[in-house]
């Protein structure tokens, strides 16, 4: 096997145990005997448990990020906020084990990750905002609430893997619509806020 397949390899299975066990718990020694080599040669692509772990979170924030940018770069707003919700949903299904590491206990890997995404879809919603009269500055506001709904409905979507992916995008994609489509260009609350004691 050459040194790139072996590397390939060994982020599989890396990110495999990582699913499966989270980071504290997966052992150098795992990921080598189910690769079937000697922990110096996980050691010598990875130089330890940390650089392979980095490798499979960047990998996978690196692969959602670059679908979701890629599906929301045309369309009309709804066509745009369906494709997202969708792509999203279907990275949880079609990529368990990579978004079981991100879920689980990485520390800077489903933050950065949902930041990210945020960061491009605000970016959208900006100019839609924009276009519609509304203040742009807020659409990170509205961008990191509807990542952050796909996200934890995605997570809970994971034990219970019914109803179907598109189904779920579309019951999201209605709630966040519907908020958005009547959405007021100066929002305010209808009650008083509570004074701090």
């Amino acid at each position: 096997m050459s040194g790139t397949d072996r590397r390939a390899q060994l982020v599989e299975i890396g990110r495999a145990v990582f699913a499966e066990r989270g980071f504290d718990a997966a052992t150098i020694e795992e990921i080598a005997e189910r690769a079937k080599v000697s922990k110096p040669i996980v050691y010598g692509h990875f130089g330890g448990k940390e650089g392979l772990y980095a490798v499979v979170v960047d990998r996978e924030i690196d692969f959602i990020v670059r679908r979701i940018t890629e599906v929301i770069s045309q369309g009309t707003p709804r066509e745009r906020l369906e494709r997202a919700a969708l792509e999203f949903l279907t990275y949880i299904q079609d990529h368990p084990e990579g978004f079981a590491v991100l879920w689980r206990d990485t520390p800077a890997g489903l933050p950065g990750l949902l930041s990210d995404v945020a960061d491009r879809v605000g970016a959208v919603f900006a100019s839609e905002f924009r276009k519609a009269g509304f203040d742009p500055k807020t659409a990170p506001i509205y961008a990191h609430a509807l990542v952050g709904m796909v996200t934890f409905v995605g997570q809970w979507w994971t034990k219970t893997r019914s109803p179907k992916v598109e189904e779920v995008a579309a019951h999201i994609v209605g709630l966040a619509w519907m908020g958005l489509r009547h959405l007021p260009t100066k929002p305010t609350l209808v009650t008083e806020p509570r004074k701090s004691r």
